[in-house]
């Protein structure tokens, strides 16, 4: 059986795994502290993406999600802190903060569709 295509899913975890591969690079280069930092927070995003497939709620859905967009933004923190701290290029800056801004459009995406279409159930236009 087919699974049915997931563009957050897929796009979050495809980025954990390059955080991962980058966290392995800054390890290499003796980063450590920042280095963790943003494993923590780059490989939460799409454990919270998968967590929120499986919410109790819509409430408990868009939970997650906020922190989940939380968590992007952390990271974009951390990979623009390690950009200005010369630990990377400017290229390779410009393609892993692309990747985390589209992560954290789509999530916010989410979050309001999810929120107007709750408001529009509820009755509240």
């Amino acid at each position: 059986m087919m699974k049915k295509p997931n563009v957050i899913r897929d796009k979050s975890f495809d980025f954990a795994l390059r955080i991962v591969k980058l966290h392995k690079f800054l390890i290499q280069n003796n980063e450590f502290v920042l280095s963790k930092q943003l494993l923590r927070s780059g490989t939460a995003v799409g454990a919270l993406v998968r967590e929120a497939e499986h919410a109790e709620s819509k409430a408990d859905f868009i939970h997650k999600m906020a922190i989940a967009q939380k968590e992007a933004n952390e990271c974009d923190y951390w990979i623009e802190l390690l950009f200005r701290s010369q630990y990377f290029n400017e290229e390779q800056f410009i393609s892993i903060s692309t990747d985390i801004k589209e992560l954290n459009k789509i999530i916010a995406s989410i979050i309001i569709t999810t929120k107007n279409k709750q408001k529009k159930l509820n009755g509240n236009s």
